[in-house]
């Protein structure tokens, strides 16, 4: 080690566990961070500041302006530049000695196994289920160790997940399917942009995320594998869950030969599913989802969920933004949006009735049957949900708004804050 490394990191030099050959596995370390957002960004500048030798960063999106408020690897400059650009150059300002290697790309079974071979370490920080599946299955094939982190509202979840370790390991594998065994269905659990985020409880997670992985490659320390840490940030409390591996049909080593192609239906492309914060931690004992699909139990006039799935073998009739424009006088626009989400943008003379609402049947005796009804959310995805739950109750005239609010943003109002 040079004198200028010495003296960088000498706070690490300085741990009995640690010490300089814990510092010489940290700069041949090759660590692949997939999502440069509110997790990935602590992560990097951590593992930047630890002295990882290469990181490589996965994101196929462009910094937003909404992002800066828990995205603390980039800044207001950034805005409309690719993540992973962004990102490089926050990690060459703290330490230009690390390989960083851009990944500007969405992940997908043709892409996943060939871009995560050449890493020893995966950190999952992405915010969509499908990825995270992607992520994880292609780390059980591969053998590769996986840290992953998840945010829900105020809520998070921390877990190290190892499908396939070496034999001679001893380590027994565990990996995301274990804990929750398919995603949820679209729509049952609201986005960042939908549900909202604690900003700074992502650097609490990030951080937790990053140590995690310097324990990995040091070799120190006893890693959260077989272990899930569940943060309740409002009440400043982590509880820690088990986690064995479970068994599969038709396979004998817990995914491990499981290949690309044989990911189940619900394993959508990263791009057929909105972007979702987090697994609610209610299910993690269990390996439950997080949210149910259908209505509530006993509800007077509760919609049936078999009925309701967002994808029913019939396409739910869509209205664009301009069409909306020329009849809003003549149609009940219905808000299915959550009430934090309207004082950001609403639509003059939308009824607002809350997806749960009309899920379990509470919200129906708001909605007449004899009126030609638009249903409208953020994006298209809850409003999909909500039309189905409509015709499914024996509503007629129903469509809901194709892009949602975020649409009308761009096509009749372009004024309209987004988010």
């Amino acid at each position: 080690m040079s004198r200028a490394e010495i003296t960088r990191y000498s706070r690490h030099l300085l741990l009995p566990d640690l010490g300089e050959d814990g510092q010489r596995r940290l700069r041949a370390a090759r660590v692949l961070v997939v999502g440069a957002g509110g997790l990935g960004s602590p992560v990097l500048l951590y593992l930047a500041a630890a002295g990882v030798g290469t990181l490589g960063v996965v994101d196929a999106d462009e910094v937003e302006l909404s992002n800066l408020q828990r995205q603390i690897i980039h800044g207001e400059g950034d805005v409309g530049r690719a993540k992973v650009d962004s990102a490089a150059d926050a990690v060459a300002r703290l330490d230009p000695a690390v390989r960083v290697i851009a990944h500007h790309l969405r992940l997908d079974e043709s892409t996943v196994d060939e871009v995560l071979a050449g890493y020893d370490l995966v950190i999952d920080g992405t915010d969509n289920f499908p990825t995270r599946y992607l992520v994880n299955d292609a780390c059980v094939r591969l053998g590769l160790p996986e840290v992953w982190g998840s945010i829900y509202r105020m809520d998070a979840q921390v877990a190290v997940f190892w499908g396939r370790p070496p034999e001679s390991s001893g380590v027994a594998g565990v990996e995301l399917r274990d804990l929750f065994p398919s995603p949820p269905a679209p729509g049952t659990v609201p986005s960042c942009a939908e549900g909202g985020v604690l900003g700074a409880m992502c650097g609490q997670v990030g951080a937790l995320m990053a140590t995690e992985a310097v324990k990995l490659i040091t070799g120190v320390g006893e890693p959260l594998l077989g272990r899930v840490l569940v943060l309740d940030a409002l009440a400043a409390r982590w509880t820690e869950l088990s986690l064995v591996a479970t068994a599969r049909a038709g396979d004998d080593a817990a995914t491990a030969r499981r290949p690309a192609d044989a990911h189940p239906a619900d394993a959508q492309p990263a791009d057929a599913q909105p972007a979702n914060c987090g697994l609610s931690p209610a299910g993690a004992a269990e390996g439950a989802q997080s949210a149910p699909a259908g209505g509530v139990a006993g509800a007077a006039g509760a919609v049936d969920a078999s009925a309701v799935g967002s994808a029913g073998p019939a396409a739910v009739p869509t209205v664009t933004a301009r069409e909306l424009g020329r009849r809003l006088d003549d149609v009940l626009l219905v808000d299915v949006r959550e009430p934090g989400e309207r004082l950001i943008a609403s639509i003059d003379g939308a009824v607002h009735v809350p997806l749960a609402a009309i899920l379990d049947g509470s919200g129906l005796s708001v909605i007449p049957r004899e009126r030609p009804v638009v249903l409208h959310c953020r994006s298209g995805v809850r409003s999909e949900q909500a039309a189905r739950a409509l015709l499914a109750a024996g509503y007629d005239d129903v469509v809901h708004l194709a892009g949602g609010i975020l649409a009308w943003a761009t096509d009749q109002d372009p004024s309209m804050a987004t988010y």
